[in-house]
């Protein structure tokens, strides 16, 4: 999938994510930028934050997880990823303003990415589970004004998304080490921004958008997929222990002092590929 003709990207302020949302600098500590307070979550917050609250039950049945395929609902994963990664104080002034802003940052960053405009990445796919919005709109009111797009004239809400991007190594994040040699180059992936909808959690969503990023991964010809996360976020890597990934590297603790956030961990899974490269 790929989105043709699209215009080049604005510049990005120091706050604003330019590659992944998990890859920049998410304390727990808050910052202003352009005068409004926000506060940046750690790795996959969707996962960890938040658990006081109910979880929503919901029917799989009408769930799709798939590439995305518009710019209409690549707007609705870029808001989703907005709304997870960023804990915003209600009361600010103008905080509707800035979580717009940083939505067109994502979206734009999203779209380059996509089209292959980003130097060092072979392939980017931005993969999304959908729901029909007529399933939760007596249930969840902010996610489905946030997120909804329309999809063949169907009403829909994107809960949950990830970017599948083949590449060597993320910016900031430490580089896996399979395969070697000038495969590399073809072989090798990683999952960036993996966010749940907050009120869907515990339904398995997340599973299902990892499971498809394995299945598409190969239709690329990865062998290995790597993913990255914080050393004590304990549900995003039961996750990606169930979904068949296993630990293969620290990253320094110096590189997380020095960048300001949680220490990580790179979990990899082999997968057998299935296209001729």
């Amino acid at each position: 999938m790929a989105l043709l003709s699209l215009p080049s990207p604005p510049s990005f302020s120091p706050y604003c994510v330019s590659i992944s949302f998990s890859s920049w600098r998410q304390s727990s500590v808050a910052v202003s930028t352009a005068h409004h307070p926000i506060r940046f979550l750690p790795v996959a917050a969707a996962i960890t934050t938040r658990h006081h609250q109910q979880s929503i039950p919901i029917d799989k049945s009408s769930l799709i997880v798939a590439e995305t395929a518009s710019e209409d609902q690549l707007w609705a994963a870029a808001c989703l990823r907005v709304r997870s990664f960023y804990d915003f104080q209600a009361s600010s002034y103008g905080i509707q303003d800035h979580k717009m802003y940083l939505a067109e940052r994502e979206f734009e960053a999203l779209k380059e990415r996509i089209a292959g405009k980003r130097e060092g990445f072979k392939k980017v796919s931005c993969i999304n589970a959908t729901l029909p919005f007529s399933k939760l709109s007596n249930s969840a009111d902010d996610l489905c004004a946030s997120c909804k797009f329309t999809d063949n004239g169907e009403d829909r809400v994107v809960v949950g998304t990830l970017d599948l991007n083949q590449c060597l190594w993320l910016p900031e994040e430490i580089a896996g080490t399979k395969p070697e040699g000038i495969e590399a180059d073809f072989a090798r992936a990683y999952l960036s921004n993996v966010c749940v909808a907050r009120e869907l959690h515990r339904n398995g969503l997340g599973y299902e958008i990892v499971m498809k990023s394995k299945i598409v991964a190969q239709e690329w010809g990865i062998t290995d997929l790597y993913v990255h996360v914080a050393v004590d976020n304990e549900p995003a890597k039961n996750l990606y222990m169930k979904s068949g990934f296993l630990h293969e590297n620290d990253e320094p603790a110096w590189q997380a002092r020095f960048l300001d956030r949680p220490r990580r961990i790179l979990l990899w899974v082999g997968l057998p590929c299935t296209n001729e490269l």
